[in-house]
């Protein structure tokens, strides 16, 4: 069993009133508008905000993460539907997928609901984590709810073990056969409230390591408002690659604003450090 005194021994997170709930529904924002997220959404103003910069100098190596494997038991979805929410491309699974194992609580399932997408205007910066201060071109999310402790992803978010995410880096090269699909499309949804239907679409090929053994793990918050904590963050060692033409389409969507949120620089002057396990 993994090594959870990272999580456990963090804030508790309270639950909001209706009243706070019902005053963040419908708030538009944007991510020009970032620093001031905090003045609409509390949580923003957390001790545990994502995204971070991964020092390799301050991550502690968990063997303990090699006791129970990461495990994501992801089928094929058929007819997803790709949607353009005017911040950014989301990939709405219908077919049930879960994650289990490596950080997470024992025993518990966590089911994929989207995947989403976060770039910059240009290739140099894209990414909202970076690595030693490297950002890479783009970072994909495939965000997961916990199903055992849950009903849905609306009443997970907030809670303590409620939210995992894998984050995946991309760079530039050769194009990626599992995001065709996605990436051919994007010109027809290219303004917000657009969405399109892909006859099918496999997580497993955004998996870049066999082995799912080479990522780093912490304790964090959603990018997005409502920024609520109780984020469990898996971030892959290896980027996934693209090529220039597929990173193109995206940055081309006409709306959509740069997709990335301010690195968090002071998570680790009041949190523990990330872990990871490299093999």
């Amino acid at each position: 069993m993994a090594d959870l005194s990272f999580i456990e021994d963090s804030v508790a997170f309270p639950e909001k009133e209706e009243d706070e709930e019902e005053e963040e529904e419908g708030v538009e924002w944007g991510y020009e508008e970032g620093v001031e997220w905090g003045l609409v959404f509390p949580d923003a103003n957390g001790e545990y905000q994502s995204p971070i910069n991964l020092n390799s100098r301050e991550a502690r190596y968990d063997p303990s993460l090699l006791d129970v494997r990461l495990s994501p038991n992801y089928v094929v979805c058929r007819d997803c539907e790709v949607t353009n929410d005017g911040h950014t491309i989301q990939v709405i699974l219908k077919s049930k997928s879960v994650l289990s194992g490596g950080p997470l609580p024992q025993g518990h399932e966590f089911e994929l609901y989207e995947v989403r997408f976060h770039w910059g205007r240009e290739n140099q910066r894209g990414s909202e984590h970076t690595v030693n201060f490297k950002a890479f071109p783009m970072e994909l999310h495939l965000i997961h709810w916990n199903s055992t402790l849950f009903g849905s992803i609306d009443e997970a978010v907030g809670k303590p073990h409620g939210i995992a995410i894998i984050a995946l880096f991309v760079q530039i090269g050769k194009e990626h056969i599992g995001l065709k699909a996605v990436t051919e499309i994007l010109q027809d949804i290219q303004y917000k409230g657009k969405s399109k239907t892909i006859p099918c679409f496999n997580p497993n090929t955004l998996l870049p390591d066999p082995l799912l053994r080479d990522y780093w793990v912490y304790e964090g918050s959603l990018t997005i408002p409502p920024c609520s904590e109780g984020v469990t963050w898996i971030l892959f060692r290896y980027p996934l690659t693209i090529s220039q033409l597929q990173g193109g389409r995206q940055q081309s969507c006409g709306t959509l604003e740069e997709k990335w949120k301010p690195v968090n620089c002071s998570f680790f002057s009041s949190s523990k450090p990330a872990l990871f396990i490299f093999t």
